[in-house]
């Protein structure tokens, strides 16, 4: 097993070539898509985040009608 990590190690320098290389070769969102999927991921967190909140408050009521 070590032997095949021997073979396969690079260099620093190699090993940021390649990395560039294969940046070059990725398909980058255009800005429209970029902003359409930035509004629909915060507002998946934000409805989230109130369901939760709505959930946690439901749930602190129901404890606090048991307890008293």
């Amino acid at each position: 097993m070590a032997d095949i990590a021997e073979k396969t190690r690079k260099s620093p320098a190699k090993f940021l070539s390649d990395v560039k290389k294969e940046m070059k070769k990725v398909s980058w969102p255009k800005r429209e898509e970029l902003i359409r999927y930035t509004t629909v991921t915060l507002a998946t967190v934000i409805l989230m985040a109130i369901f939760f909140w709505v959930i946690d408050l439901g749930i602190s009521k129901l404890v606090e009608l048991i307890v008293d």
